[in-house]
């Protein structure tokens, strides 16, 4: 595991993972996104990429995006990632799919 990825245990840094996945979407786009640029209006992101995303997400931070957490929502900006990585990290730290 890279000192990048997290473990359920670990507590999430937010600014860190906003840090991150902004790195990551500007490695990916060769442009730097604002945390709270909606991805897809502005046409940095496609369903395409949005397939990448879930990986990135799933392989850096141990987590497992599925069923109703697949919704465009949680990944129309980097904050909403964010927050969507720190959910799933609490879920899989008290074992509940809430």
């Amino acid at each position: 595991m890279t000192p990048e990825q997290h473990t359920a245990k670990a507590p999430l840094d937010t600014d860190a993972v906003i840090d991150r996945i902004t790195r990551f979407v500007a490695e990916e786009t060769r442009t730097a996104p604002d945390a709270d640029q909606d991805l897809f209006t502005t046409g940095l992101a496609n369903s395409m990429f949005a397939m990448q995303l879930v990986v990135f997400l799933e392989q850096t931070y141990a987590v497992t995006v599925a069923g109703p957490d697949l919704q465009l929502s949680n990944f129309r900006t980097v904050k909403s990632m964010a927050a969507l990585v720190g959910r799933l990290q609490a879920q899989a730290a008290t074992g509940t799919d809430v």
